[in-house]
């Protein structure tokens, strides 16, 4: 059976659409304001109808802010050009250059995480010896353990 994707469900208010996404309706608002998703458009009562399109828009600028892309950028991405075959190469290039910083994102995170559980397990260890994590005397302790948990040469880095 194939969908009617003639008819998509009826539009939502700006509420619902700050609690599916968890963007305030200030930040959406000025969202639209800033050119970062596509025109609203407004029911016969004034208020904004955010399409399931729309909505799809408000959650691709999202995961693009998070990540870290530039206002600037984003709203490059949204208005990238008057020819579709042109704005589609466009939004793919800045979608995939995004994704490479995501990737370097994520290595660095899992760098950072590594340095961060070393670091406990050292503490732990200290802490387990009844050794004061600041007191000089266990800092060769807490470097041996540091070290077997995250290889570095903290040795070579002493006068």
């Amino acid at each position: 059976m194939v969908a009617d994707v003639t008819t998509e469900p009826a539009a939502v208010g700006i509420r619902e659409v700050s609690e599916r996404t968890g963007i305030s309706i200030d930040a959406l608002r000025w969202y639209e304001k800033e050119g970062l998703i596509p025109d609203v458009e407004r029911g016969p009562d004034g208020r904004r109808r955010y399409t399931p399109m729309i909505l799809r828009w408000v959650r691709t600028v999202q995961a693009l802010r998070r990540t870290g892309m530039p206002v600037a950028e984003v709203r490059e991405f949204v208005h990238a050009g008057p020819e579709p075959l042109d704005r589609h190469e466009h939004r793919l290039a800045l979608l995939e250059r995004q994704s490479e910083a995501v990737d370097q994102q994520l290595a660095q995170l899992q760098e950072d995480r590594a340095v961060i559980r070393a670091k406990l397990e050292s503490y732990r260890r200290l802490i387990a010896a009844g050794l004061d994590c600041e007191d000089p005397a266990s800092d060769r302790l807490a470097e041996e353990s540091f070290a077997e948990r995250y290889p570095v040469e903290l040795s070579s880095q002493r006068p």
